[in-house]
């Protein structure tokens, strides 16, 4: 594998790595105003959620590589300790990347982007009226990270309300994945669109024991047909069958044929695999383990 050494790497080189393995990212569309309540709008996709109750979000406004100066987010915040992040759909994610260029502070981004401001209910930033999501927050802390150029400053928001779009949620009150069409960040000119076939959905309870991947038979475990997913599914489910249900099982024609077979193991893994992206899980253990030592 390629080493990277931080401390033997130019910053910008480095940066571009991390930013290509810890991703995709949410992006964090930060709407701040200064002291004189003028309006700033700027994308940071170092951002998530870190904190349902209290709800807190953390973004990071790095100190630029080049020249080592703050950006304006970063001078709003230390003054009036507000901010609203707004979520980025595909809908305005090019208006996004027009926020990220370096304008002149006094220039509005809403202006430059052709977004909309809306009134924020408990802080001075304004909305973006064309995002799905939009969520006020008081700033509890700045936390500076270093001193050079790439150094961070993580930004601790505490979030005071919640505007959702009733178009992006789905019949049970949540939001729905592909009405709200997010977009995320990667590594150089790279996003991603989280929403269509992108959206995958995986089960797996955290507090029902499962049987895990070292109950599995060692000629599983070390298949050539399945694949860590496919035992992934497996070990995930939460009890191996009866030694009852596996006679039976091994009763059938079918089942009898291929344990009869000289390469039966790799047959039965190939029935196996197919149970799995049928969605029948239960029958795909029961093909694992035929013929073998439970």
């Amino acid at each position: 594998m390629l080493i990277v050494d931080p401390e033997k790497t130019a910053t910008k080189d480095f940066h571009q790595f991390l930013l290509g393995a810890v991703s995709p990212r949410p992006i964090a569309f930060a709407s701040t105003v200064d002291e004189n309540g003028n309006p700033n709008l700027a994308p940071y996709s170092f951002f998530n959620c870190f904190s349902s109750n209290p709800p807190v979000l953390v973004f990071s406004s790095n100190r630029r590589v080049s020249d080592n100066t703050t950006k304006d987010t970063l001078h709003n915040i230390e003054k009036t300790k507000e901010v609203v992040i707004n979520v980025v759909s595909h809908s305005i994610v090019r208006q996004m990347a027009v926020s990220s260029i370096s304008f002149p502070t006094e220039d509005s981004e809403f202006d430059k982007t052709g977004l909309t401001p809306l009134a924020s209910d408990l802080v001075k930033p304004f909305r973006v009226k064309e995002s799905p999501v939009h969520m006020e927050c008081k700033v509890s802390e700045i936390i500076p990270l270093g001193q050079h150029g790439g150094a961070g400053h993580l930004i601790i928001c505490n979030v005071v309300r919640m505007h959702i779009d009733e178009k992006v949620l789905d019949s049970n009150n949540r939001i729905d994945p592909h009405k709200i069409d997010l977009m995320g960040r990667m590594g150089r000119a790279y996003y991603v669109r989280a929403s269509g076939p992108a959206v995958q959905t995986i089960i797996q309870s955290v507090v029902d024991i499962s049987i895990g991947f070292d109950s599995l038979p060692k000629s599983v475990q070390n298949s050539k047909i399945l694949t860590g997913n496919d035992l992934g599914q497996l070990a995930g489910l939460l009890k191996l069958p009866s030694e009852e249900a596996i006679e039976k099982f091994a009763e059938k024609s079918v089942v009898e044929d291929l344990l009869e077979d000289k390469d039966s193991k790799e047959l039965l893994h190939i029935a196996c695999k197919e149970a799995i992206h049928q969605g029948r899980l239960e029958e795909a253990l029961l093909w694992a383990v035929v013929g073998e030592d439970v």
